[in-house]
């Protein structure tokens, strides 16, 4: 496998992932000496540090051991665990606080059940890196399949996915990626995005605001596009002055920034009628900003959030929102790891429906009494 300079994973956790795979691979037997350091940093051609670093890694994990004045060894395999003897898959999770994907967590449990599999979950607390040591430990366990659900932002197969799928390791992304050679199921985010604006068009609203996600979010801007291309079918135009974008990276950031924005609406002396908002926490917080404000939802202004998370249910005012099918996505996830596994032929793609879930937020049910 060596390293790759371009490569933006450190390069201490190449080498690292390296040597793993090599023992892996048995082409470093247990009881094996590595080479001394100074020889490991000529053959990486990096710095003593780097190396130094890497094979802390690998102690810590338990693959090497190191023997004072003798070097550094290959540990035996009773050192650590192995899974491959059991019907496992893991599931590497960026932030288990995420409410659309612990809705995820559990279809994927009951869906590995059902299909006779134990499901070991890891989190990895919103850290990239320790995302790809996860992934990593899962392949040092021997898991059998693996389903990841990034919250990374970046929507390109990272190195380690690479590695995966070059590998044929079974496999699927529950988390948006930009790549036609990845697995991956999900929702339509454009449709969504369309479904929500036209909601509001056929209520009767024409001055229509979009609330996107960070910078650099493409689900964010998926969903953009659906929403224009609504507002451009029935022939409506989109004032610039009535997007908004959330500040802070990151979900748990999300309601902070909706009522951010929130507060800076209500000071707009041209407010737009209605909302559609990028996801539904960031709906929440916008709504709770304006109702503190002493503005009225929906007779001030409508909103349509996207997600359907559970506390859109119990919202001051319950929130009308997108739904995305979690079970059958988490469902269709498990089935493709496991074809995967059985050998069996299996789409790269699944991207399904999603719903609109009509609640009080949009106004939606005062206009049709």
């Amino acid at each position: 496998m060596g390293i790759d300079f371009q490569n933006p994973q450190p390069l201490y956790q190449q080498i690292a992932n390296d040597i793993a795979d090599k023992i892996n691979r048995k082409k470093l037997k247990a009881g094996s000496k590595l080479g001394t350091q100074r020889e490991l940093a000529q053959e990486y051609n990096v710095s003593l540090i780097t190396i130094k670093k890497a094979i802390s890694d690998l102690v810590q994990k338990g693959l090497l051991f190191a023997r004072a004045g003798k070097g550094t060894f290959v540990a035996e395999k009773h050192d650590f665990a192995d899974f491959s003897k059991h019907r496992i898959i893991g599931l590497v999770l960026r932030d288990l606080s995420s409410p659309f994907f612990s809705k995820i967590v559990q279809g994927v449990e009951k869906a590995a059940s059902e299909n006779g599999y134990n499901l070991l979950l890891s989190s990895s607390s919103n850290m990239k890196e320790k995302e790809e040591n996860q992934i990593q430990h899962f392949l040092d366990l021997n898991v059998s399949g693996l389903v990841i659900a990034s919250m990374a932002h970046i929507f390109k197969p990272t190195p380690i996915i690479k590695k995966l799928h070059q590998s044929h390791f079974p496999y699927v992304m529950v988390s948006y990626i930009e790549d036609e050679n990845t697995y991956f199921v999900g929702t339509d985010h454009e449709k969504g995005g369309f479904m929500a604006a036209e909601h509001l068009i056929k209520l009767g609203y024409r001055r229509i605001g979009y609330i996107n996600g960070e910078k650099g979010n493409l689900v964010g801007e998926k969903r953009r596009k659906g929403f224009l291309n609504a507002l451009q079918e029935y022939g409506i135009a989109f004032d610039k002055k009535n997007e908004f974008r959330l500040r802070e990276r990151r979900e748990w950031n999300d309601y902070k920034s909706g009522y951010e924005i929130g507060e800076y609406f209500i000071t707009l002396k041209e407010k737009p009628e209605a909302m559609f908002i990028y996801n539904d926490l960031s709906a929440l917080g916008f709504e709770r900003a304006v109702l503190d404000n002493g503005l009225k939802v929906p007779d001030d202004v409508a909103i349509v959030g996207y997600d359907d998370i559970k506390r859109g249910v119990v919202a001051a005012v319950p929130l009308t929102t997108i739904h995305q099918p979690t079970d059958e996505i988490s469902k269709i996830a498990v089935e493709t790891v496991v074809k995967q596994i059985e050998g069996k032929p299996v789409n790269l793609k699944t991207i399904l429906e999603p719903k609109l879930i009509i609640r009080e937020s949009c106004g939606a049910k005062r206009k049709n009494k």
